[in-house]
């Protein structure tokens, strides 16, 4: 009978303590990975964010430069992360009418050592909360959810699609 290969955890050392990935012997290549986040909200809300602002300003213009910024961030909210060298990152909005939702991708892009999985979530996440923030005066119970990494290609593991 076929085993499964057991995954071993990359950032347990031999006695289960964490530790960072020695990355210093793996080569560079172009990496990429996309995320998505939602956001539902009420009708108002919905009409104020795809109306280019609430009392704030610009929804979505703040919550996409709030996930760049947060994309550029990550090794310094997220325990052992690499800093990165991010040399891409677009973060897109698609505002759902029929649920008042905003689905929210952000796709980055470096040429490195290690993947930028956690840099690609990290952003859709600060997006998302930034349009809550921008848009919590016209209501409070926005629901955030459905935060998923897409894709990622490059590195060892090659490509990974979501089904």
């Amino acid at each position: 009978m076929k085993t499964k290969k057991e995954t071993k955890l990359t950032h347990l050392d031999k006695n289960g303590m964490p530790k960072m990935v020695d990355v210093s012997e793996k080569k560079d290549t172009v990496r990429t990975a996309s995320a998505h986040a939602k956001v539902t909200m009420s009708e108002e809300a919905f009409k104020l964010a795809v109306g280019g602002g609430g009392k704030k300003g610009d929804v979505f213009g703040t919550a996409k430069i709030a996930g760049i910024m947060a994309a550029k961030k990550t090794s310094e909210l997220i325990p052992l992360c690499h800093p990165l060298n991010i040399e891409g990152c677009d973060i897109v909005f698609k505002p759902e009418e029929k649920d008042n939702s905003v689905d929210i991708i952000s796709t980055v892009k470096i040429s490195g050592k290690t993947g930028v999985e956690m840099e690609s979530l990290t952003a859709v996440t600060a997006a998302a909360l930034t349009v809550y923030d921008m848009l919590k005066a016209a209501d409070k119970s926005m629901e955030i959810s459905e935060i998923y990494l897409i894709s990622k290609e490059g590195g060892k593991s090659g490509i990974y699609k979501r089904k």
